[in-house]
């Protein structure tokens, strides 16, 4: 886990700052274990009642929750962005899809924008193993539309996270929340054909090589693309759709059923 030892000062606050900068960054995410109490104190340097004091802390602002028998976890904390009201509203709205992917379009443009900038090495780093986790899931004969989805919402994550601003990254992550739970459009759809997939590992390999060649305009411009050819296909697959309910009518009307 990523902790270092505290500084001189009050121990308790210095283990309170240390863990709010790693649920800040990004770095402790909700539901996250903290390890066990004793290694946790020495990985910080600090006596066990320190730790205490600071979890209780930490408790009290809502950032971590204690289980019982489990152990201390990081709460979910992003979870509030949207209103359940406003959440079952985007779930029974076309409009809201549409509007999704343009939000999405504008702001993970320039995530990429920055993260070309401003990402670290290691930042890139995180980005190329995930795309070519994607390409190795690809390669398999038997499609995967659950992990690929997954792995698709992990590579534009780790995006944001390369763009280090801490507004947009928390924001997306629980953007990313509702369209895990199929509540703008259910990701696995995308995945359904191959001629799909393969044009979808082609874009994120043209996100990926801008980003590894730290060309801001070329990132923002691969995400672009991406994201209109996501709002072509979602458009098609409701066409689709469409045009099938008229079809099973249509066939229900000479069947009888």
């Amino acid at each position: 886990m990523p902790f270092k030892p505290i500084q001189p000062e009050k121990l308790s606050h210095g283990v309170v700052r240390q863990i709010e900068e790693l649920v800040l960054r990004g770095i402790l995410r909700p539901g996250d274990r903290l390890p066990p109490e004793r290694e946790l104190a020495e990985r910080l340097g600090v006596s066990r009642p320190s730790l205490r004091e600071a979890l209780a802390e930490l408790q009290t602002r809502g950032l971590v929750e204690t289980r019982a028998g489990a152990g201390v976890y990081v709460s979910n904390v992003i979870g509030s962005a949207f209103s359940p009201a406003l959440v079952r509203l985007f779930a029974t709205h076309e409009e809201a899809v549409s509007d999704m992917v343009a939000f999405r379009r504008d702001i993970e443009g320039l995530a990429a924008e920055r993260a070309a900038k401003l990402g670290s090495d290691s930042d890139l780093a995180v980005i190329g193993a995930v795309f070519a986790r994607m390409e190795a899931a690809q390669s398999k004969p038997t499609a995967d539309a659950e992990a690929e989805a997954a792995l698709d919402a992990e590579f534009h994550l780790a995006i944001v996270e390369a763009s280090h601003n801490v507004v947009m990254l928390h924001m997306m992550r629980s953007i990313y929340d509702l369209l895990r739970e199929g509540v703008f459009y259910n990701r696995q759809v995308m995945f359904r054909q191959r001629i799909t997939r393969a044009s979808v590992l082609e874009q994120h390999r043209a996100i990926n090589e801008a980003l590894q060649a730290r060309d801001p305009a070329a990132a923002r411009a691969a995400v672009a693309a991406h994201l209109d050819y996501v709002q072509g296909a979602l458009s098609d697959q409701r066409q689709a759709d469409r045009h099938e309910e008229i079809a099973r009518r249509r066939l229900s009307r000479e069947t009888g059923r």
